[in-house]
């Protein structure tokens, strides 16, 4: 069997195209990301700790909001 791995902007096509499939659309700030990370500038790890910080602070605000 001959496979062939997928490079990183095939994947992330791919995964892309999963999430639309499902009839959500990505943010054009993760469409950003998605850019930087497949023209090498950042890694899947810098995205991840983009989203983290981001998503942490959002939750954050929400907690304070509803006590």
């Amino acid at each position: 069997m001959n496979e062939r791995k997928m490079n990183k902007g095939e994947a992330w096509d791919y995964a892309l195209g999963m999430i639309k499939v499902n009839g959500l659309e990505p943010t054009p700030e993760f469409l950003e990301l998605v850019e930087s990370e497949k023209r090498g500038e950042m890694t899947r790890d810098d995205i991840k700790r983009v989203l983290d910080t981001k998503y942490r602070m959002k939750t954050a605000k929400n907690e304070v909001v509803s006590r």
